[in-house]
């Protein structure tokens, strides 16, 4: 293992990862390591979807465009960094894990009526729900056209299963019910349909960058971890500030979607709080004094600090794996 490792161990103390700071910040920081090449990368994401109709190029700027991270192309990056290098096979297959999350995002937001993504109108509202369904399956295919490209079957196979785990990731959101659902139930949505990305996007810049079957595992496991704390970090920030998250306030709890905060909440709240809640639940529309209400309930019982209290859990995790490379 290269002094990567160390690099890598450094930025996440130097983060606070398990100690302070909430991970997509901490993960932010370790991905500082492949700064360069994802400059590099969002030009050639932009310029490589274009294609000769005007309106799948709009849809597909306006999303791709609109500010994201690009965390999950860039631990395909930090795979392939920690086990050789960065050439352009990875650079294709971080495009590759960066088209196919962009597309699950245009699905998504038809699934879920969202009205925004990234602080912009969601695409399904600017164009209409056939539009952003038909580009969401256009760049998955693309995705995968190119990903036979690489030519390296285990990668492949990989990406394959790892589609199949985020679709029945959306199955199950919206066949589980906030009702009668618990933390297992969360946490089985969460690994499928989140962090199950992160973990293949780390595991594919490793193989392709020579690593073996075991160390490519372990960057696996490590992914997963991430992927999960950052995926329940995220989950509080319904409940946050929208000015400084870009995340709209209430959004999940309009949606009635399984978080580990309301799934707390929901367990710990006393019979009288339970059936307040209830009723906010049962609401057609539920208006921003009951999103308040909600947060203080939240407050009041500690499902915050119990949710950020599972996401350093799984922080520590990670750097663990990290330890165990040899």
């Amino acid at each position: 293992m290269p002094d990567l490792k160390s690099l890598v161990m450094k930025q996440q103390n130097k983060a606070g990862i398990v100690q302070k700071t909430s991970p997509p910040q901490s993960l932010t920081q370790i991905l500082k390591v492949v700064s360069s090449k994802i400059e590099l990368l969002e030009s050639q994401i932009l310029r490589d979807v274009r294609t000769d109709i005007p309106l799948l190029n709009n849809v597909a700027e306006h999303i791709l465009s609109s500010g994201g991270k690009r965390l999950r192309p860039a631990l395909v990056l930090l795979g392939a960094k920690m086990f050789g290098g960065i050439d352009e096979r990875v650079m294709q297959a971080a495009q590759v894990i960066e088209y196919l999350h962009t597309a699950t995002l245009l699905h998504d937001d038809v699934v879920d009526g969202a009205e925004t993504r990234r602080a912009r109108q969601a695409a399904c509202r600017v164009w209409g729900n056939e539009v952003s369904v038909l580009s969401g399956d256009y760049l998955l295919a693309m995705a995968f056209h190119r990903l036979t490209k690489l030519r390296y079957p285990e990668v492949l196979e990989l990406m394959s299963e790892t589609t199949t785990r985020m679709a029945r990731g959306e199955l199950l959101q919206l066949t589980r019910s906030y009702k009668t659902a618990n933390e297992d139930d969360y946490f089985e949505i969460i690994i499928n349909k989140t962090a199950c990305l992160f973990a293949t996007a780390i595991k594919t810049g490793a193989l392709l960058a020579g690593a073996s079957g075991k160390s490519a595992d372990l960057m696996y496991d490590y992914g997963m971890a991430i992927g999960i704390s950052f995926q329940i970090v995220d989950d509080t920030l319904d409940y946050s500030d929208e000015k400084k998250t870009g995340k709209p306030v209430g959004g999940d709890l309009q949606e009635r979607k399984i978080t580990l905060p309301l799934s707390h909440l929901l367990e710990q709240a006393n019979v009288r709080d339970r059936k307040r809640l209830d009723l906010i639940l049962a609401q057609a529309i539920i208006e921003k004094p009951q999103i308040e209400e909600v947060t203080c309930l939240m407050k009041r019982y500690g499902s915050i600090d119990y949710t950020l209290a599972h996401s350093r859990e799984y922080a520590a995790k990670a750097m663990q794996y990290i330890e165990n490379f040899p």
